[in-house]
Order: C-alpha cells, then sequence, then structure tokens
C-alpha cells in the first residue's frame, strides 16, 4: 500500500508571510493602487496569485490584476535574487519529512507558489530530494480545485484512501475533501482551527510531533 502525504508549502512547511506581505504591498505600490491591509494578506495565502489579487481588489480589471501579478512575481524574484527571501520552515518540519520518508512515505507538495519559487524553497532547506510529486500554480487552477491534488496522485501511484492532504487554510481541506483524500490542518499557518475543521480538516494539530502521530492514525 502506498502511504502518500501532500503538503501546502507557505504556511504549512514554511513560514514565509513577512515576504509574501511585502511583495503584495510593493506590487500594488508599482500598479499606482492602494496597498492591502497584512492580515488581508495573510488571508489569502495558497491561492495561486491571480486569484489572490483578485480576492483583495475584486474591482480591479483584468490588466489591473495582470499588472499587480506581474509586479508581484518581478518583486519576490528580486528579493530571493538578492538573497533578502527569508522563508524559514516551522519547528519540526524537516525532522519530520525525513522521517516519514524513512519510513516509507510518499511526500508530495501542493501550492500555490510558482515552479521557480517552490524549486528554490525545497533547495534552500536541502529537502526537495523527499518529494515525489510538486505541484505548483503554474500548472493548475488555483486552490480550492483538486487539479493539484489528482496530479500528486496521479504521480505517486496512490489511491484516494491512501493520501493525507496536510495545510494550514480552508483552502487546503476543501480541496482535500472535493475528491474524498482525508485532510489535516495546522495551525501555525494563516487560517484559524475553526476554520479548518469547517472546511473539512479531520483533526488540527499543533506540533510536527502532533502531526506525526495524526499521520500514523490516519493511514497506519
Amino acid at each position: 500500500m502506498t502511504r502518500l502525504a501532500v503538503f501546502d508549502c507557505d504556511g504549512t512547511l514554511v513560514d514565509g508571510q513577512a515576504d509574501v506581505c511585502w511583495a503584495m504591498e510593493r506590487a500594488f505600490t508599482r500598479a499606482g493602487l492602494p496597498a492591502p491591509d497584512n492580515q488581508a494578506v495573510r488571508r489569502i495565502v495558497g491561492l495561486s496569485l491571480p486569484a489572490a489579487v483578485r480576492s483583495l481588489a475584486p474591482s480591479l480589471s483584468e490588466a489591473q490584476n495582470a499588472a499587480v501579478t506581474e509586479f508581484y512575481r518581478s518583486s519576490f524574484r528580486a528579493r530571493r535574487e538578492e538573497g533578502l527571501l527569508d522563508e524559514p520552515l516551522y519547528d519540526g518540519i524537516a525532522d519530520l519529512l525525513r522521517t516519514l520518508h524513512a519510513d516509507g512515505w510518499s511526500l508530495a507538495v501542493a501550492t500555490g507558489k510558482s515552479d521557480r519559487g517552490l524549486a528554490a524553497c525545497l533547495a534552500t532547506h536541502g529537502i526537495a530530494d523527499l518529494f515525489v510529486s510538486l505541484q505548483t500554480a503554474d500548472r493548475h487552477p488555483s486552490k480550492p480545485h483538486p487539479a493539484m491534488l489528482e496530479a500528486a496522485l496521479f504521480e505517486a501511484g496512490a489511491d484516494r484512501h491512501e493520501a493525507v492532504m496536510i495545510g494550514d487554510t480552508s483552502f487546503d481541506m476543501a480541496m482535500a475533501r472535493s475528491i474524498g483524500v482525508a485532510a489535516i490542518g495546522v495551525d501555525w499557518g494563516y487560517h484559524g482551527a475553526h476554520e479548518l475543521l469547517a472546511s473539512g480538516a479531520a483533526r488540527v494539530v499543533e506540533t510536527a510531533s502532533a502531526l506525526a502521530a495524526a499521520l500514523e492514525e490516519t493511514l497506519p
């Protein structure tokens, strides 16, 4: 039996909220628009970028949305190239991933990041080789559409009952629920435990060690 753990990235594996908020503020400002509140920005982490901008400013035209999206990408890319990007792993995540991998779990990522952004993030932390499938917003509709999760299942050779989605937002939980994949929420990210449970999480955990135990209980 395959056991597949599919992780969201921002807010689940890494804490990149400072850079996300900075890049979004800069993008709106460069487009000549009022910058959104940082709390509102944190709420949309996990969506693909055009969907995130649309959620923050639904009255923007398609051209304005495209401009903000491109300014965000270029600002984020420049910050990375200058060595200023700070996306630390949450406590215990590196050890958790390596333990799961050693125990025979297949690991995947389903994220609103770009291919380039995810690859750089995983390489920085030396964990890229642990994953059998990397699904990003470059090739799929935004969460909660299940396309990313379905692709991860296919690439890992796993059935839906052999997989668990782990994430910090209601988008992750709803994505898993829509195709019958078990979902576990983490409370160190951007949406509250009550939202995760309401959108489909079987449980919400507070630490990486609790997540390890929850995964073993879900797919023993």
